[in-house]
């Protein structure tokens, strides 16, 4: 994996491959390549590190062509070396293909075409599908892919060309996100619909084993299978349009796209409820719940599916619906989930939680649910994502596209859907009353707080500063503070490299207080509500030990200034509301960290966007 970008048509191809892997940069990528056949031939050209570096890699070469094919790769099999960098070519250097994914029975198949003769020469699974294809190849393309992914085992998206079907790419999916972009006299495929928006808003998303045909004019597809049971069709019918625009991807200013997606906040935060919540206030819709009315009335669990930053907005949708509904929600690590044994009662919703809405142990998580008769509903934020598209309802956050590695907005907007449908379920028992419309109310109000403490970055860069050689974190948090906490360590972690764990404070006694020491600064998230008196008692046991404490307080809370070395203010809000606020700070310290200690922001090494294999 990680980005995949192709084109054919009338146009030199290699100034759009460059454009699109360029757009791709952001999901993390650690070497890059493209492929095109002009004239001469096929023509493979791959270097390690920045797309910059294939720029001026490729300035020795003849690279006329107008259909080639394009890859950043993040190493799953093999370390990071021009061997292993996409794209791959056969023994005879006439096919070149890319692949995002993972063949699971890579293996097997290697051996068995090495006994047929065939050479390799990287350490990765993607290249016996090349192979494979050079096996099956007799002057059809799709023919000879379709027959070489009849053998794999796993998940993919490829997209191959030849130079002996010249003028055509065929690419497949199977777990692994793909897309076609429709043109007048030409056509694309990609992994991520940012690489193609400045030449198309048209795109089909390619289906679960299916198989695209493009060539200039036109694209077909059909399903892959046995050899004979093939029937292509025209996929213009199922185009979607595209709605955001190019400028969402760009920086606009800022120094990293992460820097921008914490200030638009308090725009995202809005995106969610446009529309969801009645002018007057009094009421929520989500289209969810008019789809399923009738099962969603009958609840009697909830499981909520995950990994990562999404997890940790799940676990306040738990503590808000388990306050709120009062029915028992269960917060899983997807990729836990999916290698058990679930139990998956009568009257149970399973819900996905994804930005991407591609994350491959989150989607086998939430098809292993359909599998056992769950309700299936999912919040994403891409639309047209696969789990969106899969699940039986959901939520999109139209949060716009997040180009930092590093989940924030995103984040936020997650407990917003959350809060959303928490009142939606709360207000359908008829237990709410006005209580429910002052949950609105306290909602509509977030963007704003969000803002005013956008405004107030300066403290927070000052905090960075003072901190920035630090080697370890600690983060508490109770209640629904402590989903923040383990957030506040992921993100410095994820982009500054400095280890930080996140803790529920009642837990420091229990092992994490042997670490406290003047060098290890603690983060408290310990704001005014129901477990206030307890966390001080924590602050308490950490000064007693000569620790840094940074304390994110309620405004006005001027008696907490005395306890602790640094204090931030958030504004007040009612308590399942106070992760949305008591996060940006976070996020703001674990940017500046980054900053200061020269970290790649959008970049962070060994991590990636979208995760699409396991």
């Amino acid at each position: 994996m990680c980005g995949i970008v192709g084109y054919v048509g009338n146009k030199e191809v290699l100034p759009i491959l460059l454009e699109g892997l360029e757009r791709l940069e952001y999901r993390g990528y650690d070497s890059a390549g493209v492929a095109f056949v002009n004239p001469e031939g096929l023509k493979c050209v791959k270097s390690v590190g920045k797309i910059e570096t294939l720029r001026r890699t490729l300035e020795g070469h003849q690279c006329k062509g107008m259909v080639g094919i394009g890859h950043t790769r993040w190493a799953t099999h093999g370390l990071p070396s021009l061997e292993n960098a996409h794209p791959h070519v056969d023994c005879h250097q006439k096919i070149a293909l890319v692949h995002n994914g993972i063949i699971e029975n890579h293996d097997f198949l290697r051996l068995s075409l090495e006994k047929e003769g065939h050479h390799f020469v990287s350490n990765t699974d993607t290249e016996v599908l090349v192979h494979l294809v050079e096996k099956y190849f007799h002057g059809d393309l799709s023919d000879a892919l379709n027959r070489a992914l009849s053998e794999v085992e796993g998940a993919y998206g490829v997209a191959v060309v030849s130079q002996d079907d010249p003028c055509k790419i065929v690419a497949a999916r199977f777990g692994s996100p793909l897309a076609v972009g429709l043109g007048e006299g030409e056509h694309f495929v990609t992994s991520d619909v940012a690489a193609i928006l400045n030449h198309t808003r048209k795109v089909v998303y390619l289906k679960d084993r299916e198989l695209a045909v493009l060539t200039k004019e036109k694209v077909e597809t059909g399903s892959i299978s046995p050899i004979g049971d093939r029937c292509y069709v025209d996929v213009h019918m199922r185009a979607e349009e595209i709605e955001w625009e190019v400028d969402k991807i760009e920086k606009k200013g800022y120094r990293h796209f992460m820097h921008k997606e914490i200030h638009e906040q308090p725009a995202s935060l809005l995106n969610v409820m446009r529309g969801r919540i009645d002018p007057d206030g009094t009421n929520v819709r989500l289209g969810v719940f008019s789809e399923k009315r009738e099962e969603l009335e009958g609840l009697r669990r909830i499981l909520i599916v995950a990994c990562g930053t999404s997890w940790h907005a799940g676990l306040v949708g738990e503590y808000m619906l388990e306050e709120y509904e009062r029915i028992p929600v269960e917060v899983e690590y997807a990729s836990e989930f999916r290698y058990r044994k679930p139990i998956i009662e009568e009257d149970t919703a399973v819900i996905a939680m994804s930005q991407s809405g591609e994350t491959a142990d989150t989607l086998a998580a939430l098809r292993e649910s359909k599998k056992n008769g769950a309700i299936t509903l999912s919040i994403c934020n891409v639309v047209g994502s696969t789990i969106a598209r899969e699940a039986e309802g959901g939520i999109y956050l139209h949060a716009g596209p997040e180009i930092g590695v590093a989940s924030t907005k995103v984040f936020t907007s997650q407990i917003a859907a959350l809060h959303l449908l928490t009142i939606l379920l709360w207000m359908r028992n008829g237990r709410a009353g006005e209580a429910a419309s002052n949950m609105i109310k306290a909602l509509r109000e977030v963007p704003e707080q969000v803002d005013s403490i956008l405004h107030r970055e300066k403290q927070i860069e000052d905090l960075a500063q003072l901190y920035k050689d630090s080697e370890n974190f600690l983060y508490l948090g109770r209640g629904y503070n402590f989903p923040v906490a383990l957030e506040g360590a992921l993100k410095l972690k994820e982009i500054s490299y400095i280890h930080a764990e996140g803790y529920p404070a009642a837990e420091l006694k229990h092992g994490p207080i042997a670490l406290i020491t003047k060098d290890m600064p603690v983060v408290f998230i310990a704001t005014r509500d129901s477990t206030y008196g307890k966390i001080l008692g924590n602050i308490e046991e950490v000064k007693a030990r000569g620790g840094k404490v940074i304390a994110i307080a309620t405004a006005g809370d001027t008696d907490i200034r005395k306890k602790v070395d640094h204090v931030f203010y958030i504004p007040e809000a009612p308590e399942p509301l106070t992760p949305i606020l008591s996060v940006i700070p976070l996020q703001l310290l674990a940017y500046h960290m980054a900053v200061l200690r020269g970290c790649d922001v959008d970049k962070p090494r060994n991590l990636a966007k979208s995760v699409t294999v396991e």
